[in-house]
């Protein structure tokens, strides 16, 4: 992997996990769960996924670009599904997870398979 500055990228993926985390951590307090889910749930895996891409970012693992396809993924899925949501901690989470995205975007590489 080259030498590139990543902080910013890797500032936006730790923006992402907070606010998966914090839109997790409300959604479990709402007065009806139930619908709340399939929230919960993409913001677990988003705010887990997120973490790794910045740990191997920072450790300029050989994989990193690659895996932020990955992360692109879940972060789009994850700012749908918080989108549909009026609460106040879903919206900034959809907010966050769409940036993150485009960070990624602007980053990965495609999946290198021999």
């Amino acid at each position: 992997m080259e030498n590139h500055d990543h902080s910013a990228l890797i500032q936006k993926l730790l923006a992402c996990v907070a606010a998966c985390e914090n839109c997790a951590t409300a959604c479990l307090q709402e007065d009806d769960v139930k619908p709340m889910v399939r929230c919960i749930s993409l913001d677990r895996d988003c705010a887990d996924i997120c973490s790794q891409a910045a740990r191997l970012l920072e450790r300029k693992s050989e994989i990193a670009h690659q895996y932020l396809l990955l992360c692109e993924e879940i972060c789009r899925m994850c700012a749908d599904e918080c989108g549909m949501h009026q609460h106040d901690h879903c919206q900034i989470c959809a907010d966050a997870c769409r940036q993150c995205a485009e960070a990624c975007h602007a980053h990965h590489q495609p999946i290198a398979q021999d």
